[in-house]
């Protein structure tokens, strides 16, 4: 598993006409990320060209690279985008608005957060307002090119302006957090609630943010990693256990005087984690399920049936709702300062950036600045 570099090419588009070239993370396969030369694209109708300031990686970059392609489009058509082959990746990014298509022209010359999800506004689900569901969705990042490069173009709807004060490494984070903030409130988390959150690693983390203004009584993050558990009880949780030589569903019965939890979210995808979630929720109760098994999971449903045990999902954020209020509880820059680990450049994407990831031991949320 190792990046192939070609030479940092910063050139800013410009009305010359002649063929403008920047660099980007393109996945070839499995284990197989390259740091290529591209041509810089060309914004479409109603479409915006980012200058990337800061892009970051997730769990789900880190699993294709692992363990894939399985969701990005290299092997095989996307329906919607139809792109087919190596791609850019990248789907959480920041930038410079440098130019625009037909109908954008406003948003040049501001600096935005992107949300990376498009959706078509005309769907049943679009016009019920979750624009995540839309029949024809498609991510930035994970359905065609993204932002892990010099630019890129996505459409003037998925942005949000960052306000001129905030520092990039902290807006940086926006759309992870936006992530966290719906799968908050898809929770459903509320006053008297005894939460407990499974999982108090990247994506866990963000979803405290949203869970710190909900009311509840007690949140309990649990998890294995020291440091997590210290961030989770800043971020706002009640309380943390270290679950590393534990038995989770036990200790949380014995933490709830046998009752268990009213809301249970299972944020780490691990195997059997889904039945140990339910195990660990009270009659009546609900489970919110955010992590991506990488494999599919035997479940013992007749219990859960019989204590009518809610199970619900979260994908993606709405981005006319969530990203707006990341941007905005980002901009003191206290959450980026207990969670950013480090920025890094593209030419160490793999080794600084993915691998970590995918092994667990990453420093923190990873930013990435394509200009270094």
């Amino acid at each position: 598993m190792s990046a192939t570099t070609t030479p940092l090419s910063t050139t800013v588009p410009d009305d010359s006409g002649s063929a403008q070239r920047m660099r980007a993370a393109v996945m070839h396969g499995r284990g197989d990320v390259r740091i290529e030369e591209r041509p810089v694209p060309t914004p479409g109708s109603g479409e915006v060209l980012l200058r990337v300031t800061r892009a970051g990686i997730c769990g789900t970059d880190a699993g294709e690279f692992t363990h894939g392609p399985s969701m990005f489009p290299v092997e095989r058509a996307h329906p919607v985008t139809g792109h087919h082959g190596p791609m850019v990746i990248g789907h959480e990014f920041i930038g410079d608005a440098v130019a625009a298509g037909p109908g954008a022209e406003e948003f040049t010359g501001r600096r935005f957060a992107s949300g990376a999800g498009v959706w078509c506004g005309q769907c049943p689900w679009c016009r019920a307002g979750r624009i995540n569901l839309c029949e024809r969705y498609w991510t930035a990042g994970l359905s065609a090119d993204g932002g892990l490069a010099g630019f890129v173009t996505v459409p003037a709807t998925t942005l949000v302006e960052i306000p001129d004060a905030s520092h990039d490494d902290a807006m940086g984070l926006a759309q992870p957090l936006a992530v966290g903030l719906h799968a908050a409130r898809r929770s459903g988390a509320g006053p008297g609630d005894v939460v407990v959150l499974v999982g108090a690693g990247a994506i866990g983390s963000f979803i405290l943010c949203g869970l710190a203004g909900s009311g509840a009584e007690r949140i309990i993050a649990l998890d294995v990693d020291p440091h997590r558990l210290a961030t989770a009880g800043e971020l706002g949780a009640t309380e943390t256990h270290d679950v590393s030589d534990r038995d989770p569903v036990a200790l949380v019965h014995e933490l709830t005087d046998g009752v268990g939890a009213s809301i249970t979210i299972e944020a780490t995808g691990r195997d059997g984690s889904a039945q140990r979630a339910l195990d660990t929720t009270r009659r009546g109760g609900r489970v919110l399920f955010v992590g991506l098994p990488h494999a599919p999971q035997p479940l013992d449903l007749a219990p859960t049936i019989l204590r009518e045990v809610e199970m619900t999902t979260t994908l993606a954020h709405v981005c006319t709702q969530d990203l707006p209020e990341a941007v905005e509880l980002l901009r003191d820059g206290r959450i980026a300062d207990l969670l950013l680990g480090e920025v890094i450049g593209l030419d160490d994407l793999v080794t600084r950036g993915l691998q970590p990831l995918s092994a667990g031991t990453a420093p923190g949320k990873v930013l990435v600045d394509p200009w270094r």
